[in-house]
C-alpha cells in the first residue's frame, strides 16, 4: 500500500471517530462543531482515494455547519440556507460527471446520486434544531452513506458508516427512548 493510500485511510478513520462523536452529543451546537471537524476531515479522505462527490459533499457540509452554528449572525433559519445547501449538494452531483470525469454509466448514476441525497436529509436535519431530529434521520441517510463508501474504496468511512448506525441507535436510546421513559413515569 502506498502512503497516500494509508494517508487517505488515516483520515477516513480520524473522519470516523469525529462522526460518532457527534450522535452522542446532547445539544445541536455540539452536535454542529463535531459535524464540521467530521465532514472536513472526510472532505479530504475522499478526494484522495477519488470519490469526488463525497469530497465536494463534504466541503459544503463542513460550511453549512459553521452556517448553523453560527445562526443567529447568519439567519441560518431563513428558507434561502436550506435552498442554498440543497443546490449546491445538487450541483455536486452532475460536476463529478461533467467536470471530474466519472464515467456515465447506470451504476455510477446511482451510486453518486446516494450521498447527495443523504446530505440533503441531513441538511433537513440540521434545519430543524435538534439533536433528536438528527439522530431520526440519521437513520435514512447513513445507509446511504453506507452503500457509498463501499464503492469509494474508504475504509474508514465505511467503518464510520456501521459504527454510526450503532451510535446512532444508542443515542436515540439514551436521550430519547429514555427520556420518554422518564417523562411519562415524572
Amino acid at each position: 500500500m502506498n502512503l497516500t493510500i494509508i494517508i487517505a485511510q488515516a483520515f477516513g478513520i480520524l473522519g470516523m471517530i469525529c462522526n460518532i462523536i457527534v450522535f452522542q452529543q446532547k445539544t445541536h451546537k455540539r452536535v454542529l462543531v463535531w459535524q464540521f471537524f467530521a465532514a472536513s476531515v472526510f472532505a479530504v479522505n475522499y478526494f484522495m482515494v477519488g470519490a469526488v462527490v463525497g469530497g465536494m459533499l463534504n466541503t459544503v457540509g463542513a460550511l453549512r455547519s459553521v452556517v448553523f452554528f453560527f445562526k443567529e449572525k447568519t439567519h441560518a433559519n431563513s428558507i434561502f440556507w436550506l435552498i442554498f445547501f440543497i443546490c449546491a449538494f445538487s450541483l455536486a452531483y452532475p460536476l463529478t460527471f461533467l467536470l471530474f470525469g466519472t464515467e456515465p454509466i447506470a451504476k455510477n448514476f446511482i451510486i453518486e446520486l446516494l450521498p447527495v441525497i443523504a446530505m440533503i436529509i441531513a441538511t433537513i436535519s440540521l434545519r430543524l434544531g435538534s439533536a433528536k431530529a438528527v439522530r431520526k434521520l440519521g437513520l435514512a441517510s447513513s445507509p446511504m452513506w453506507l452503500t457509498y463508501n463501499c464503492f469509494s474504496g474508504s475504509i474508514g468511512a465505511i467503518a464510520s458508516e456501521i459504527l454510526n448506525l450503532i451510535s446512532i441507535i444508542v443515542g436515540i436510546i439514551r436521550f430519547d427512548i429514555k427520556r420518554n421513559k422518564n417523562d411519562t413515569n415524572a
